[in-house]
């Protein structure tokens, strides 16, 4: 029973646009015809973001250079990596060049300099979203050689945060850190 409650509030979560009840965004929706998907896709983004942001503020200095083992990238370097990804992504999906000329992973190695790049490159997509109608996400653009539909590509950033997100998670229980969205 309690397993079922949790998978019904977790499916109305990710249904609904972070931070935005729901009579709220059916508002939203009927207000700005052609941008329920488009919408419900910055939410789950934002959620994403959260989760990252959170970690990123949360643990120390001292743990952006724990690395489990020397084939694995460093905390840090997971962080660098989302947030370079993100000006990857949104830029295609936007069909716009990206803004970025950094590689975060070689030029971003403090806390405060990787949270710079993921404010900067959760800010881009935002841009993105802000500016993408339901129409505009349906239309085909180009990612790593395939065609897909704009929205599609945003749906994949979510998808890569949550598996570098994942990543996070195990680098944190193993230093005895409750990561974000367990607390």
């Amino acid at each position: 029973m309690k397993r079922r409650i949790m998978v019904a509030a977790l499916t109305v979560a990710l249904a609904t646009p972070f931070g935005i009840g729901a009579q709220e965004h059916q508002d939203m929706a009927h207000d700005s015809e052609g941008m329920a998907v488009t919408m419900s896709m910055k939410g789950l983004q934002g959620i994403t973001q959260q989760h990252v942001m959170a970690t990123a503020e949360m643990v120390d200095e001292e743990l952006y250079s724990y690395q489990p083992t020397e084939e694995v990238r460093t905390l840090g370097g997971i962080l660098a990596h989302i947030a370079g990804a993100q000006f990857l992504f949104c830029s295609a999906a936007g069909g716009v060049e990206s803004p970025n000329t950094e590689n975060y992973e070689e030029t971003a190695t403090t806390k405060a300099e990787i949270i710079d790049a993921l404010e900067a490159g959760f800010a881009f997509c935002d841009e993105v979203y802000d500016s993408m109608t339901d129409a505009q996400g349906a239309q085909m653009v180009n990612f790593f050689g395939n065609e897909m539909a704009a929205s599609a590509v945003l749906a994949f950033n979510a998808a890569h945060n949550y598996e570098h997100y994942g990543n996070l998670v195990t680098y944190m229980r193993i230093n005895g850190i409750t990561p974000p969205s367990s607390m």
